[in-house]
């Protein structure tokens, strides 16, 4: 469903986008009464809703259909190839934001994964189909294309690094399909991680200006009608509005759309290679710190740009480009935002010395190369696909930093069975160490009736026992 391939004229757009980006900078007012905000956000809600979709999405799911008999040694054979696969469909709704006048929307991932059909519908009942160009997962951000879309509305993106707490904002989106709804707040707090958010991986503007299911993919917007945050998420128990709402910052969506018209088939991320954690007040006094700021390296790749600039264990990071980071969470999102083949100013702290580095923005290196092995179709587990660990492997697979040896890239089905997983590090076959991913095919050649895998998984080792 993923393309990459632009049409001349959804590559002119996106280049309109992004010239016109974040031009309209009027200065921030402060409302001077009630009556004033009241009659004020009415004719910014005409300005800004039309550029503002509702999204439905089809997902054709394949649900397997098991024979009771499956479960029986006996009969699992004999029943297995009666196990065939049913269509189910689901359904996702969500909204979207629209940003150049020829269709080029600006959604959430969770909205459109996976979906085999996605139509969208504007404030004035036009419905168009769509296909999206760019999604990532981790990022939470989809671009589609509406195709045949022509003198569409669309918001200009303001720098979401000028946002402040305490200004006034509005979300705009469909929840619970009732329609499009609009509801105010004002800009809660900035750089909520997160783990904030319950998630383990982001960077949001927080909003106590209710947002609902339905609502993801929706418009933040300013006083001024600009776009600030594409809304995502919310914490809550219930599932409903708590004043807890999360969007994403106008800056990540930016560097999406650059990406998707310079045709990347996947979001594209500057890879750090380190890790680390936010300075607090007993870690600044073992630090030697007056003050707690910064976040502090505990783990750095040899071959990561940070090593590469200089930067050691030990040291604190306070700003990248200019601006204050306190987790690594933040990290990842100024160097999402920086974007590659650049680089970055970032700001360090050792002892009593502070200075700023230049960083190059890259991503991780397949250094050295993984040599990747596939077993077979003769081979005891065919499809299972080994490769030594690098940086490429490290970021694929989410492996510690420090993991070196031959990992499991892909199980395949056999292994999966055998309960062998991605991202497993495979220390010995039968007793014999495996050194090399050339060494598995001749390790499991070699094998009798039973194997045992020993396994180092996520830090724990594991013993993994099969039959032939």
């Amino acid at each position: 469903m993923i393309r990459s391939v632009f049409s001349a004229r959804l590559a002119l757009s996106l280049v309109l986008a992004l010239v016109t980006m974040g031009m309209a900078q009027a200065e921030t007012r402060v409302p001077q009464s009630q009556a004033e905000i009241s009659l004020g956000f009415a004719p910014l809600v005409k300005q800004a809703a039309p550029a503002v979709v509702n999204i439905y999405a089809k997902i054709v799911r394949q649900q397997q259909q098991r024979s009771p008999f499956m479960n029986d040694p006996f009969f699992e054979d004999f029943f297995r190839g009666f196990s065939n696969p049913r269509p189910r469909v689901e359904s996702s709704l969500g909204s979207g934001v629209i940003l150049s006048e020829d269709g080029v929307v600006v959604s959430n991932y969770h909205v459109v994964a996976m979906a085999t059909e996605i139509r969208v519908v504007t404030t004035d009942k036009r419905e168009y189909e769509a296909r999206v160009v760019l999604a990532d997962q981790a990022s939470d951000l989809a671009i589609l294309q509406l195709e045949e879309a022509k003198g569409l509305p669309y918001l200009y993106l303001r720098n979401s690094d000028q946002v402040e707490v305490g200004e006034l904002a509005l979300a705009i989106g469909n929840p619970f399909g009732v329609g499009q709804t609009v509801s105010s707040g004002i800009v809660s707090g900035l750089a909520r991680s997160g783990t904030a958010s319950g998630e383990g991986f982001g960077y949001y503007i927080q909003t106590d200006a209710p947002i609902n299911p339905g609502n993801s993919g929706g418009a933040l917007i300013d006083v001024n009608g600009d776009l600030i945050g594409i809304n995502t998420r919310i914490l809550s128990r219930s599932g409903g509005s708590n004043g807890i709402g999360f969007a994403i910052p106008a800056n990540l969506v930016r560097e999406f759309v650059k990406q998707a018209h310079n045709g990347a088939e996947e979001f594209q991320r500057p890879w750090a290679g380190m890790a680390g954690q936010p300075v607090d007040a007993d870690l600044a006094g073992s630090l030697g710190m007056e003050l707690p700021e910064g976040m502090v390296i505990s783990e750095l790749h040899p071959k990561s740009p940070f090593a590469k600039a200089g930067f050691e264990v030990g040291d604190v990071i306070t700003e990248v480009d200019g601006e204050v980071v306190n987790s690594p969470s933040e990290m990842v999102f100024r160097m999402s935002v920086a974007g590659l083949d650049g680089t970055s100013m970032v700001t360090r702290l050792r002892g009593e010395t502070r200075e700023t580095l230049v960083v190059e923005m890259f991503t991780a290196p397949n250094d050295p190369p993984a040599r990747s092995v596939v077993m077979n179709e003769n081979s005891v587990l065919p499809g299972l696909t080994v490769g030594l660990i690098n940086p490429v492997a490290i970021v694929r697979l989410q492996l510690p930093l420090s993991a070196t040896g031959v990992a499991v890239l892909d199980p395949g089905p056999y292994a999966a069975r055998a309960g062998i997983r991605a991202g497993d590090i495979l220390l010995a076959i039968n007793g014999a160490e495996v050194i090399a991913s050339e060494d598995v095919p001749n390790l499991l050649e070699q094998a009798g009736r039973r194997l045992r895998f020993d396994l180092n998984r996520r830090g724990q080792r594991v013993s993994l026992h099969m039959r032939r």
